[in-house]
């Protein structure tokens, strides 16, 4: 068998579905991004990258804040959900029945149900074409107590987190390995 040669496009799979919230407490919104992924270490950076025609997109140029809530098997159906709906025509907290909490670093809330929350700052927009990309400075990280272990570290497989590859979302499996496991002795 050999290999299938195809257009240019993005093939890096799978990714993380994630639940980004924005906007202020009182005038908030959902959107669904895969597009997301770490930039820096020192200072902690991460970003976004969304269609100017979204509703989202102007709600996090003016403000120049946004959260990533990372998603579980658990929020499948309402991280779907806030991806295929409009915050101009519904109210996604409302009616996938998330509950807002206020951040502490940022003015726009939290997921509860999250169980992480990664509080950003915009520090640049790249306009690059289809997307662009909001690249930010972490502000501050809200773990769920209750996925800590007895060492203090965040169990990431004890919350059944989801991943997005090629149009469906993927649940992902058991701990194979842990950094350096192949070189071990």
């Amino acid at each position: 068998m050999g290999k299938i040669s195809w257009k240019p496009g993005t093939m890096v799979y799978p990714l993380p579905a994630v639940m980004i919230s924005c906007g202020t407490m009182e005038k908030s919104n959902i959107i669904t991004v895969a597009w997301t992924g770490t930039i820096c270490t020192d200072p902690a950076m991460t970003y976004i990258s969304i269609r100017p025609e979204r509703y989202s997109y102007d709600l996090i140029k003016e403000s120049g804040e946004f959260v990533i809530n990372l998603t579980t098997v658990d929020l499948a159906f309402a991280t779907d959900w806030c991806g295929v709906k409009s915050g101009r025509d519904v109210d996604k907290f409302k009616e996938a029945k998330l509950t807002k909490e206020k951040a502490q670093f940022v003015s726009c809330p939290i997921i509860k149900e999250s169980p992480i929350n990664i509080e950003c700052k915009v520090v640049e927009i790249k306009e690059l074409g289809s997307h662009h990309m909001f690249i930010a400075k972490v502000l501050g990280v809200n773990a769920d107590e209750e996925y800590m272990d007895e060492n203090g570290r965040f169990a990431f497989e004890k919350c059944n987190p989801i991943c997005y590859s090629h149009g469906q979302y993927y649940s992902l499996g058991e701990n194979i390995g842990k950094f350096g496991f192949s070189v071990k002795k």
